[in-house]
């Protein structure tokens, strides 16, 4: 088997809190005293043009939670918003001392809008680790689709069992390995410097 060169770690979830997931739009419902069934729905109609960057965070934002009078402001809105993300230090040191070996392409792989994804790369200094950012937004595409694996690995010019996936969610874990990349399952930072040092990679 060959040998990894190349990491490709999901963002929230595992570097980071998730952005704007199902948890933290409830919150937000109960909040801003949004009807939660309304704003899911709306949400999961237009999410995937969202994350793929058909629409941008005004136009998300029109559809679900400005379609209607508001007695807050869009700014105040999306400040809030994203206000959510939080790192995981943790995760964010094994990230760094991977980065630091120069032994590996280091990369993101993640569904995520523009805006966030920008955000999220700003605030928290990711440049400092990853070399190229594979985000949904970008690609057209979103995690558990295959193509988006294919797509990152072939970019990168290798062969997917050279490149090691890291992501929270089992589904998306399976479809990394159905392409033929090695993956594991974040549950915690610790529990992922054991797998990474049993891999060999740290």
């Amino acid at each position: 088997m060959a040998a990894i060169s190349a990491l490709f770690f999901d963002v929230g979830g595992v570097l980071l809190t998730n952005g704007w997931d199902r948890t933290t739009r409830r919150q937000a419902a109960e909040l801003y005293h949004l009807d939660w069934d309304t704003l899911e729905e709306r949400h999961e109609l237009v999410v995937a043009d969202f994350e793929t960057g058909r629409i941008t965070l005004d136009e998300y934002l029109d559809r679900t939670i400005f379609h209607d009078p508001r007695p807050f402001s869009r700014e105040e809105f999306k400040a809030y918003l994203l206000d959510r993300s939080q790192p995981d230090a943790d995760s964010l040191a094994v990230a760094a001392e991977l980065a630091a070996t120069r032994r590996y392409l280091m990369a993101t792989l993640n569904n995520e809008s523009a805006e966030l994804n920008a955000h999220r790369i700003q605030r928290f200094g990711l440049r400092r680790y990853f070399t190229v950012f594979f985000t949904s937004c970008f690609l057209g595409l979103r995690k558990p689709d295959p193509r988006i694996y294919r797509l990152a690995v072939n970019l990168t010019q290798r062969d997917p069992e050279e490149c090691l996936f890291v992501d929270d969610r089992p589904l998306n874990v399976e479809s990394a390995r159905a392409v033929g990349m090695r993956a594991i399952r974040f549950e915690n930072a610790a529990q992922l410097r054991r797998e990474l040092v049993a891999l060999g990679v740290l």
